[in-house]
């Protein structure tokens, strides 16, 4: 999972959509992938798609989506028997286009029969009632990143719970120990923090207002009125306001993902890459389990050069090439036995926090969870809604428009 793209990029993809970007080819020996990347990471990916069609005998388009737009782009085109034969598609997707029909079953094909060596939490997200329909790519986890020289004059050493970056926080500047993004995948690990959940899929329970998750979910507001954090009111810039407040040195800690790295390593804060660190959240498994998976669409002409293409992506090989230039974290436990993935400090920084995360429900509703939950999340920081009454607020709306199946608590 990566934050949303700013307008700027949404309008952008707009305009790479008018262009004919999205159409199928028709053409069986030919592979359109939509690569939902970044800018600091696409350059990495075109290459590798390159040469994987160079040697497979098959040609390869690659055209670059804005992650935030691709899913209902992607949803809208396949719905017409259009679209890229390949998505690189976030975990929480898979189930949700595999229950309407938009991608491939890959149960019979070779894809489905090379899953030994994938790390189990990744894996896991490419399944839906008992069938495969994607192939992980990268996973990832949320860290704490810190401004190793500014923790060292204040004589702090990174928190291992919140109630000690509380304690902290004034040898820090009070409000500039951390900044909380209050995008909603950001208000998990507060959620998780103390027990709680969205839902419990076992019992088709709505768990978001449970005590566990209103206690979790109090502790990042608890941190902003003690002055031992802050937040950006502007919700659809806080993530933006986040990194510029770390980058200048506004404040000392944010929490963030390994996408975030190689952007963090362009400001002159961290012109010495050595400056930053990379720390596990404050608490245990409250990370929850991101990344990215593969997916070949329904109705592709290309299914067989597919097939071939995301074998060549997923590789041992290619993974541990997206490793060792971008910091990104495998998928294939195989692609940390590389040297240069080994001695990697990004990954070898989260390679402990990935394996340690929370699951997300793998529901064909999960992508749907989140939406709701980022406006309580900002009506709480905010302090316009008291926690617990925003959270009873957003477990009705999940009972009435996102999982009507499941119970109240």
């Amino acid at each position: 999972m990566r934050p949303k793209a700013t307008v700027g990029a949404a309008l952008g993809l707009v305009g790479v959509l008018a262009a004919g970007c999205g159409g199928s080819s028709g053409n069986p020996g030919e592979v359109i992938y939509w690569d939902t990347s970044g800018s600091a990471e696409s350059g990495v990916f075109r290459e590798i798609a390159t040469e994987c069609g160079r040697t497979g005998g098959y040609q390869v388009r690659v055209e670059p989506v804005s992650f935030d737009q691709a899913l209902n782009n992607y949803k809208t085109a396949a719905q017409g028997g259009q679209g890229p034969d390949v998505l690189r598609a976030d975990v929480g997707w898979v189930a949700q286009l595999a229950q309407a029909g938009l991608v491939q079953d890959l149960s019979g094909t070779p894809l489905a029969a090379d899953t030994a060596d994938f790390l189990p939490a990744p894996l896991e997200s490419t399944r839906y009632e008992g069938k495969t329909y994607a192939v992980p790519q990268i996973t990832d986890a949320l860290a704490l990143f810190y401004d190793k020289a500014e923790l060292a004059q204040a004589g702090v050493e990174p928190p291992k719970t919140w109630d000690e970056l509380r304690a902290t926080a004034p040898k820090l500047g009070g409000d500039r120990a951390l900044f909380i993004n209050n995008d909603e995948y950001y208000a998990l690990p507060f959620l998780y923090s103390h027990g709680g959940d969205l839902l419990d899929t076992g019992s088709r329970t709505i768990s978001v207002n449970s005590p566990e998750s209103v206690r979790g979910v109090q502790v990042a507001k608890d941190l902003l009125d003690a002055g031992a954090a802050r937040t950006a009111l502007d919700q659809p810039n806080s993530y933006t306001t986040m990194k510029a407040a770390f980058t200048s040195g506004d404040v000392a800690m944010v929490v963030d993902g390994p996408w975030a790295v190689a952007e963090y390593l362009q400001s002159e804060r961290f012109a010495d890459p050595a400056n930053l660190g990379i720390a596990p959240l404050p608490g245990s498994g409250t990370s929850p389990v991101g990344g990215h998976d593969y997916v070949i669409r329904q109705g592709s002409d290309a299914t067989d050069a597919s097939v071939k293409f995301v074998q060549c992506m997923s590789s041992t090989e290619n993974q541990a090439k997206i490793a060792a230039e971008l910091g990104l974290l495998p998928t294939r436990q195989s692609a940390y036995d590389d040297p240069a993935v080994a001695q990697h400090p990004v990954v070898s920084a989260f390679r402990p926090l990935a394996a340690d995360t929370h699951d997300r429900p793998w529901i064909p509703e999960n992508a749907e969870l989140l939406e709701p939950l980022q406006t309580a999340y900002a009506e709480i920081l905010a302090g316009r809604q008291e926690t617990g009454v925003a959270l009873d607020g957003l477990a009705r709306t999940y009972q009435t428009s996102v999982v009507p199946g499941y119970a109240l608590r």
